[in-house]
């Protein structure tokens, strides 16, 4: 906060001659440009007085993220969050740079400033991946992203693979296709969760080869076919119907987070008032496709088949208090990453991909938990160099959040 004290020109004048009695107070929001300065580490060298021939002595520099390297913790974590949270690309960053402040840092020396912070960030987000599979349940999806490869000038598309644990962790993996094998290379062998996907096929098989304890499915999808049922004209009193009662589903989930309900309680409440609903959803769903009334090309009648064919996986949640109704929350940690894509079209060759899952399970993770992401960044990688890996937790978002309540609180 800065004050501005404003007098009249006859107090300043001649102040002794006058006593204040009150102030009128007027705010305005304001805003200065982010500014360049350079941080010199000055280590003074030393010799004893009364040991003049004796070794000199200088304090040893500090560790750094690179031996000599141009680019410091917080101008580093300007041009993460700038790429991968502002959306802006290095090519405008640079610009930006130059006509702004007139600091010349070339694209290249910004995408070694990308790789060299993605490569300190992969451990914390390797540490995150493990913490998500320790939990025991977690939602997948994947969205593609292209990237250049295969012939000159040409992108090809690539997935990035996202492992969700709700209200928790975001982590991306990257990978040059979206079949089955590219998720099975970055899920280790013993893989042993409760998973909750769309109807993709491949997530089907890797709940059969894993045996996972449960494989759950998302009840916005089911809703939103019927949405578009309903906005074509198709049967809008039944189906305005179906909506209701998987509102009633919803809004039972909405009463047991506002009580902050834990797994046990979510899945009492859900067998004594969910279930029931369940049920007459999915009676009503048979019977529709029994009549014959509902053709299988319509949206309708598509929408009755793909809540019948999901039908165990829908209601997974009932009986897994730890299982969210839906994807949502997953979807949600998407959307970064897909508009970050429509402004740079591309991440680069394939090699970039990587750098790109990591930071994206970073930035994601630090808008779950509520932080600053330049605040974060700049502040882990100045601890890093620093850090072993039996420390790495304490850098992950979720700890570095807590860390940082409890010292507000103190």
């Amino acid at each position: 906060m800065v004050e501005e004290i404003l007098d009249p020109e006859p107090v300043k004048a001649n102040p002794s001659l006058y006593r204040q009695i009150g102030a009128d107070i007027s705010e305005q929001l304001d805003y200065e440009p982010g500014r360049f300065f350079l941080r010199k580490q000055i280590r003074r060298t030393w010799v004893k007085r009364n040991a003049p021939d004796a070794a000199p002595v200088t304090a040893p520099l500090p560790p750094k993220l690179l031996d000599r390297g141009l680019l410091a913790p917080g101008l580093l974590a300007h041009i993460i969050v700038g790429k991968y949270a502002d959306h802006l690309p290095l090519y405008r960053q640079e610009q930006i740079f130059k006509q702004r402040y007139d600091v010349h840092l070339g694209r290249n020396t910004l995408c070694r400033a990308v790789d060299l912070v993605a490569g300190w960030l992969q451990p914390i987000a390797r540490r995150m991946f493990e913490n998500q599979l320790a939990s025991g349940y977690v939602q997948l999806d994947e969205t593609p992203v292209r990237y250049l490869g295969g012939s000159p000038g040409k992108t090809s598309k690539g997935y990035l693979w996202v492992c969700n644990a709700p209200r928790g962790d975001t982590v991306f993996h990257w990978a040059t296709g979206r079949g089955y094998e590219h998720l099975q290379r970055w899920l280790p062998t013993d893989f042993n969760c409760i998973i909750q996907t769309d109807e993709y096929k491949p997530y089907d098989k890797l709940a059969a080869d894993f045996e996972v304890p449960a494989h759950a499915h998302c009840w916005a999808h089911v809703r939103r076919r019927f949405y578009q049922a309903i906005e074509a004209g198709e049967h809008p009193a039944r189906n305005r119907w179906i909506l209701h009662q998987i509102g009633l589903l919803y809004q039972i989930e909405s009463r047991l987070r506002k009580q902050k309900a834990g797994p046990a309680l979510r899945a009492v409440v859900r067998a004594w008032q969910s279930r029931p609903i369940l049920d007459r959803l999915f009676l009503v769903f048979g019977k529709m496709l029994q009549s014959g009334k509902y053709k299988p090309k319509t949206i309708t009648g598509t929408a009755i088949a793909y809540a019948l064919r999901q039908r165990d996986g829908l209601q997974v949640y009932v009986d897994r208090g730890q299982v969210e109704i839906d994807n949502n929350l997953i979807e949600n940690a998407i959307r970064p990453a897909a508009l970050g894509r429509k402004n740079w079209m591309f991440i680069g060759d394939e090699d970039a991909g990587w750098r790109s899952a990591v930071i994206y399970s970073i930035l994601q993770s630090c808008k779950t938990y509520g932080i600053d992401p330049y605040a974060y960044l700049k502040d882990v990688l100045e601890r890093l160099p620093q850090t072993t890996i039996q420390n790495i937790d304490q850098l992950t978002p979720g700890c570095w959040a807590k860390a940082q309540s409890i010292k507000r609180a103190s």
